[in-house]
């Protein structure tokens, strides 16, 4: 059997951090028969600032029991057409932003769509996975520790 030594595991549920949006413990779902990772939001407004394309929004972090919510804003990467899994198809606006899972760091694009009657607020996808160089081990959750970072005060953060 091959091994890996330079990916790093996950279990089908993580905690994870946004940083430059100054979210943190945010729980995730793994989710590898999905192409691209999805964050809940709602109230998404394009606007424009210094000749470049952004967008607005409301993050909503918590669980069903619990609502947490944060306003933000973020360059706009495109605006994308995502087909669910029930065959429905949806125009959606695409961001690129920090994601923090465990000890690691980089850039996920993330589409903008309402996942309230989702259990998990956000959905990481297969890119997101190949980027973080991460397996999925679905016999365990929350693997990795929390992501320990301080609330971003950057301008894509908005409080």
């Amino acid at each position: 059997m091959k091994t890996f030594d330079h990916l790093t595991v996950v279990g089908l549920r993580e905690w994870v951090a946004l940083p430059d949006l100054g979210v943190a413990g945010l729980r995730a779902k793994i989710d590898t028969g999905a192409s691209t990772s999805s964050l809940h939001a709602t109230e998404i407004e394009p606007f424009e600032r210094d000749g470049e394309q952004w967008v607005r929004f409301t993050a909503h972090l918590g669980t069903v029991v619990q609502l947490r919510h944060r306003r933000c804003e973020a360059p706009l990467v495109t605006r994308k057409t995502i087909k669910s899994s029930n065959g429905h198809a949806q125009v959606r606006y695409v961001i690129s932003t920090t994601l923090a899972l465990g000890d690691r760091v980089w850039r996920v694009e993330f589409t903008l769509a309402c996942r309230k009657s989702m259990r998990y607020r956000l959905l990481l996808g297969s890119k997101a996975l190949i980027h973080g160089q991460l397996v999925v081990n679905p016999g365990i959750k929350y693997v990795q520790d929390k992501p320990v970072f301080p609330v971003s005060t950057s301008s894509t953060g908005v409080a």
